[in-house]
C-alpha cells in the first residue's frame, strides 16, 4: 500500500484512511454529509495525489495525444486544459483523463490512480509509431483540491496571479504558498468551484500548512473521498469503474461531446458509425419519486418487474435529500421524464430520468 507526501498529516487530523487505488487515502474526517456541505457552501481541501501524471513531450507529442485521446487536442493553446478519454480497440474506454498543454510540444496528462500502469502500457503500444518522449512522474508529484465558492476569496493572498481570472479549464503555472513554477488550475470534480494545485511532493506540506493558514477565515477543512464521490456524482460526473469501463463506449456513456470525429484516433470508425446508427444502451441520471438509497449493481427494471438496465453509481443526496443514481438502459427508457424502477432489496422502487447536474448551484 503506498502512501502520499501527506498520509502522516490525515492521520493526525483523525482521518479515517482505506485503501483505494493501491494508495492509504482518507475518505473521512468528521462525515460525508459535513464534508460535502463544507465543498458546497464553503472551502475544503482533497489530497488527490494517488492520481496519475504523465509527461508527453517533443515534435509528435501531439500527433500521439491526437492517436489515443478522443477529443480533438488541436484546440488546446498554453494554459488550456481539455477533458478527455482514451477509447481502446474493442468500443470501450481505457480511462478518462484531463489533458493539459504547457508548453509548445510539452503536455502533461492526468490519468486515474487505478489505471496508471494500463495507461501507460496503452499510450506507450502507440508510441511505437510516433516516437515522443515520454515520462511517468506520478511518483514525484502531489495533487490538492482546493474546491468551493470561497475557494477564489480564501486563496487569493497566496499567489501573485489573480484567481478570479482563471477561466474554468484553463490554468497558470505561477507561485502558489511560497513555491515557484506550481500548476494552478481551474478544474474539478464536485461542480462548486475552485483549484487544483499540482506540486513536488517535497513542496506539499508547505503549500497544504499555508492553504489552511490562509483558509482559517472561511471554515476551510480537509475533505475525503467520500465527499468527493457524492459531490461528483450530484454533478453526474462519470467515475471509471463505476459508470465507465473497457466494455462501455464514449457515445453509450454521453460522452460525444468529448468524441471528435475530424480526426484519427483509435476504433474512431467503429465509434462513428455507433453515433450515426445510435448506441444499443445509454448512460440516464435518474431520481428515486420514494425513499431509498441506490447503489452500484442494483438492477433497473420496468413497470412489469423485467430487468432493463443496472445502476452504475447511486447515493442519497446530501443536497437534496433523495436517492439519486447513474444507469444504463436501452435508448426507449432514456428520455427525460421516463419512469423506470430501482430494484432495492425485494421492493421496486419508482424513479424519474432527471437532466444533469441534479445540483444546480444557488
Amino acid at each position: 500500500m503506498k502512501n502520499t507526501a501527506l498520509t502522516a498529516t490525515h492521520e493526525s487530523l483523525g482521518a479515517k484512511m482505506v485503501p483505494f487505488a493501491g494508495y492509504n487515502m482518507p475518505v473521512s474526517y468528521e462525515g460525508v454529509n459535513a464534508e460535502h456541505e463544507t465543498v458546497r457552501n464553503g472551502v475544503g481541501v482533497f489530497d488527490v495525489s494517488h492520481m496519475g501524471e504523465f509527461l508527453i513531450s517533443g515534435p509528435t507529442a501531439l500527433d500521439l495525444i491526437q492517436k489515443v485521446s478522443s477529443n480533438d487536442a488541436t484546440k488546446l493553446t498554453i494554459g488550456r486544459a481539455q477533458y478527455s478519454c482514451l477509447p481502446n480497440e474493442t468500443g470501450g474506454i481505457v480511462d478518462d483523463l484531463i489533458i493539459y498543454k504547457i508548453k509548445e510540444e510539452q503536455y502533461l496528462l492526468v490519468v486515474n490512480a487505478s489505471n496508471i500502469e494500463k495507461d501507460w502500457n496503452h499510450i506507450s503500444s502507440y508510441n511505437e509509431e510516433f516516437k515522443a518522449d515520454m515520462t511517468n512522474i506520478s511518483e514525484g508529484y502531489s495533487l490538492l483540491a482546493i474546491q468551493g465558492p470561497k475557494a477564489v476569496e480564501a486563496m487569493q493572498s497566496l499567489t501573485s496571479v489573480n484567481l478570479a481570472d482563471i477561466k474554468f479549464y484553463h490554468f497558470e503555472v505561477a507561485d502558489f504558498a511560497g513555491i515557484d513554477n506550481v500548476i494552478i488550475s481551474a478544474t474539478g470534480y464536485t461542480g462548486s468551484g475552485g483549484f487544483e494545485i499540482y506540486c513536488k511532493n517535497d513542496e506539499v506540506k508547505q503549500i497544504w500548512d499555508k492553504v489552511f493558514e490562509a483558509g482559517a477565515d472561511f471554515e476551510i477543512k480537509p475533505i475525503g473521498l467520500a465527499a468527493r464521490d457524492t459531490l461528483r456524482l450530484e454533478m453526474g460526473y462519470c467515475l471509471y469503474g463505476n459508470d465507465i469501463d473497457d466494455n462501455t463506449s464514449p457515445i453509450e456513456a454521453g460522452l460525444g461531446w468529448v468524441t471528435k470525429f475530424n480526426k484519427d484516433f483509435v476504433n474512431s470508425v467503429a465509434l462513428e458509425k455507433e453515433k450515426q446508427h445510435g448506441a444499443e444502451r445509454k448512460l440516464i441520471a435518474f431520481e428515486l419519486d420514494e425513499r431509498g438509497i441506490p447503489r452500484h449493481g442494483y438492477d433497473i427494471v420496468d413497470g412489469n418487474g423485467k430487468t432493463i438496465g443496472v445502476v452504475t453509481s447511486g447515493t442519497m443526496s446530501p443536497s437534496m435529500g433523495s436517492g439519486i443514481g447513474l444507469g444504463y438502459v436501452p435508448p426507449i427508457f432514456s428520455d427525460i421524464g421516463s419512469k423506470i424502477n430501482i430494484q432495492i432489496r425485494k421492493k421496486a422502487v419508482p424513479a424519474t430520468v432527471v437532466k444533469l447536474p441534479f445540483y444546480k448551484s444557488k
